[in-house]
């Protein structure tokens, strides 16, 4: 039976991560299900297809592109500014000396992701300056950091100009390094997309899916689990479908 959970998305300050993970593993055993929480570091790709992982919380591109076999648990709802339900966006991030442009005027720039298999950091940023490119390209160069904090740390450091940069980590990154976002401006957002799902393996049976929901959603609901969750910003739980997903590709997304 699969047995391990993780939240590595969203694990900027280490102490909140552990809370979830304890309110989660405390509602799974009430239910008769025993579990074993890990901290991925890094190659996040096989740690999502592992067939022991009962529950971890992965980004809506890789779903559609490189996680066909994975099962789909849900989507937490965040309360961070650029959520609405399951919906997130991205924020476009610049120095404070270039607050008062717009994407447009950073045609032949320097962007920063954090990583190519990202819908916060890379491809919505693509679709969104894909109608402004000429003759296909847009910034003068693209690079990647590894992470939204260090494609952050890259701005303030004048080595790239742009980011997109998802709203819940911006948000833990100003309650959490807000010196690091001191000297950085927010000069639009993209249309909401799909927020990170949790997941788990092919192998886990649609009754233990069950129970998985179940405890969500006491976990989202249950003053007694408020604290683990109010320190993430999240607020709510629903169940997600692959379909949901689908404008992850094509950018027609619902909410804009």
């Amino acid at each position: 039976m699969s047995t391990k959970i993780a939240f590595p998305m969203y694990d900027l300050h280490r102490p909140d991560s552990e809370a979830l993970i304890q309110a989660v593993q405390d509602l799974l055993a009430a239910r008769g299900i025993a579990v074993t929480p890990i901290w991925p570091q890094a190659d996040l790709l096989t740690h999502w297809q592992d067939d022991d992982l009962l529950l971890s919380q992965a980004c809506g591109y890789p779903l559609v592109t490189q996680l066909p076999e994975v099962q789909t648990v849900g989507c937490f709802h965040y309360s961070a500014p650029g959520c609405e339900g399951i919906y997130y966006r991205s924020l476009l991030v610049v120095r404070q000396s270039d607050r008062h442009k717009t994407l447009a005027d950073f045609r032949g720039s320097r962007a920063v992701c954090n990583a190519p298999d990202s819908q916060s950091g890379y491809n919505v940023l693509m679709q969104m300056v894909a109608p402004l490119a000429q003759q296909g390209t847009f910034f003068n160069s693209v690079t990647f950091s590894g992470s939204h904090r260090q494609s952050l740390v890259e701005i303030g450091e004048g080595r790239a100009d742009i980011a997109a940069i998802d709203c819940v980590t911006f948000a833990l990154l100003q309650r959490h390094a807000p010196m690091l976002v001191a000297e950085l401006a927010v000069i639009g957002a993209s249309p909401a997309a799909p927020g990170l799902l949790l997941i788990t393996s092919r192998s886990t049976s649609s009754a233990c899916i069950a129970l998985l929901r179940d405890a969500l959603t006491q976990l989202v609901s249950d003053p007694a689990y408020c604290t683990p969750c109010t320190a993430l910003f999240i607020s709510g739980f629903s169940e997600v479908s692959r379909q949901d997903y689908a404008p992850i590709l094509s950018g027609d997304y619902p909410h804009r």
